[in-house]
Parts: structure tokens; C-alpha cells; sequence
């Protein structure tokens, strides 16, 4: 599993000019779900995108000191299955790695519903949908996390 975590302003997602998600100040989470992913790593996946210190303290100088739940932010969760695409050979991506679309969707939901039990706000893309993205990136702050 792989996921683009992005620190935003606010983030919005539409799918045919329709806005389908939105948020205000809060993580942008593109998600790369990969033919191996288990609940393990959901699990883990869920619990580093809600714990990790990314939002800083005005208390403390500005360093980062405060995850997404302490500050009651939104997550915006957009599956992006090229998150897997492999560029090495030739000059078409492979998606080899990348999780069957039916199995992606499955766990792809899981993770989601892993998320909205924190309590917070999450708003997503629509599964397999040709989307646009608008995020207003906040610092700019962007991290690759896998599992």
C-alpha cells in the first residue's frame, strides 16, 4: 500500500465537473492499493495517517507537533491506482503491482471506513472514476508513506 499523505489548505475532488469531495485545512491522502495489501496493512496505514505530528504548534516555534486528530482536520481520500505504475522498462507504465480493481475497491473501502472511525471528517473520490484534483498544498508539505 501506498499513500501520498499532503498537508492541505483545503483539497476538493470532482468527478464530470462535479465537485464529489471537499475540505477545508487537513491531509490530501492519494491511495495506491497493490496486489499484496492485507488488513495488517490497512491497519497500520490508518493509524500513521491519523497519528502522524505533521500540523505545527504555534507554541512551540511552529514545529510539527500535532497530528491530524489534534487538530480536528479532514481527510480527503482519492484512490490513484498509478501509485503502483512501474516506469523502468519501455515507455509505457506497467501496472503489474497494482491490486485488481474489484480486490483495490474492497480494501480501498476498508480503509476509508478505517479513517471515519476517528471520528473526523472524510471525504473521498469516486473509485475508478476519471477525477480532478485541486489541492492547495500547506507548506508545501508532501510524504510518500508505504507498508
Amino acid at each position: 500500500m501506498r499513500v501520498v499523505i499532503q498537508r492541505v489548505k483545503s483539497s476538493q475532488v470532482s468527478v464530470n465537473g462535479e465537485i464529489v469531495g471537499k475540505i477545508g485545512r487537513g491531509l490530501n491522502l492519494l491511495v495506491g492499493i497493490s496486489d499484496s495489501d492485507t488488513d495488517a496493512q490497512l491497519d497500520w496505514m490508518a493509524r500513521k495517517c491519523l497519528e502522524l505530528r505533521l500540523f505545527p504548534d504555534s507554541e512551540n516555534d511552529g514545529k510539527w507537533q500535532k497530528s491530524i486528530q489534534e487538530i480536528n482536520g479532514e481527510l480527503l481520500v482519492v484512490s490513484q491506482f498509478t501509485l503502483y505504475g512501474d516506469c523502468c522498462k519501455g515507455r509505457r507504465p506497467s501496472f503489474d503491482r497494482s491490486a485488481p480493481p474489484q480486490t483495490a475497491e474492497d480494501l480501498y473501502n476498508r480503509f476509508v471506513s478505517k479513517l471515519q472511525n476517528s471520528g473526523l471528517r472524510v471525504e473521498t473520490g469516486k473509485f475508478g472514476a476519471m477525477m480532478q484534483v485541486g489541492i492547495e498544498n500547506d507548506g508545501p508539505v508532501t510524504l510518500i508513506l508505504e507498508k
